[in-house]
């Protein structure tokens, strides 16, 4: 597991990686929350280099600071998080999961995925609408209704996991998300009944062992078929 360097348009931002103990069955862009590469994204990266892919974990706040890593255990935290969420171009970061994708394809994965969660669930559906990506897993995505529009454009493999009780994402936005994609050819929707934002966020307050495992699963599965 170590720290790479991958080049932007006009300069380069970081990025954790972390590698399988095998020759690697494709490429999986972790994509961070609010909180920056933080230990529960490295814990992502290295449960998907155990199950056999190189994976990248890239620093989206670079543009603001670099290697921002937050907890959610105090308020000053929360309140950067959001701040830097808040200030965050998301239409320019997909420069950079495109770009993190394109590090993979050089490193030898000739297919990539995503994965993402909370802002990193969003980042997953426009990489899904925006990248040449081959599969893709937005858990928790915030704002995904109003970006429906750009549903017509996934053409690869696409999960979108939902939380039930998401504050984030209530329920009328839940529905126009599931409704929108229900006869896509390609994405699908998967509400988890019961479960709040951040179920899957490792030691998380509302972490959910079954509920990740379950979406977890999905995810493999989905990966396995389309990633080789």
């Amino acid at each position: 597991m170590s720290q790479v360097q991958i080049k932007s348009a006009d300069s380069y931002f970081d990025a954790y990686l972390a590698k399988p103990d095998t020759t690697a069955k494709g490429g999986v862009v972790v994509i961070q929350e609010i909180f920056g590469v933080n230990a529960d994204i490295k814990a992502t990266a290295d449960w998907l280099a155990g199950e056999g892919y190189l994976a990248v974990a890239p620093d989206l706040f670079w543009r603001q600071e670099r290697n921002v890593a937050l907890t959610d255990s105090s308020e000053e935290e929360w309140q950067k998080a959001f701040q830097l969420m808040n200030g965050y171009d998301g239409d320019e970061g997909v420069s950079d999961l495109q770009a993190a994708i394109d590090y993979l394809r050089a490193e030898g994965c000739a297919k990539v995925g995503t994965i993402g969660f909370c802002l990193g669930g969003r980042m997953v559906y426009m990489a899904a609408c925006r990248t040449n990506g081959d599969a893709h897993a937005s858990y928790y995505g915030v704002g995904i209704q109003d970006m429906l529009d750009e549903a017509q454009n996934i053409s690869a493999p696409t999960l979108i996991h939902i939380a039930a009780e998401d504050e984030f994402v209530p329920r009328p936005a839940q529905q126009k998300i599931a409704d929108a994609l229900a006869t896509h050819d390609t994405a699908s929707v998967h509400i988890y009944d019961g479960q709040d934002h951040a179920f899957a966020r490792h030691n998380g307050m509302h972490y959910d062992a079954d509920a990740a495992a379950l979406a977890h699963q999905r995810t493999l599965d989905m990966f396995a078929k389309a990633l080789g």
